[in-house]
């Protein structure tokens, strides 16, 4: 049984090379009680190829999980970075203490 889930992606992006690639892992369990390592990667925009790795014990699919993430953030790959979203603005009237006012 996972006692955490372990999720993962990460990106590598090079303008000036024309990279642009995602690597993604996670910890789950299989439907026979047993532990997987899902390993997801390919160019940012397609789906990309997958692996399962299939252990008897979480510690073992947490070791490969981070081995091979030691490895990824040594070639580069790092978190998705956030995206901002603007605020919206209403054009419409609103009423605040039964009073009209303008946006």
């Amino acid at each position: 049984m996972i006692v955490q889930p372990y999720h993962l992606y990460v990106e590598r992006i090079e303008l000036e090379k024309n990279m642009a690639r995602f690597y993604a892992l996670a910890v789950q369990p299989t439907l026979f009680g047993e532990v997987s390592l899902v390993r997801c990667w390919g160019r940012i925009g397609t789906r990309g190829q997958q692996k399962v790795h299939i252990f008897d014990e979480e510690k073992h699919a947490i070791g490969l999980f981070l081995e091979l993430l030691l490895k990824k953030r040594k070639r580069g790959y790092r978190p998705k970075p956030p995206v901002e979203i603007p605020a919206i603005r209403h054009s419409s009237p609103q009423r605040v203490n039964d009073e009209l006012i303008a946006s």
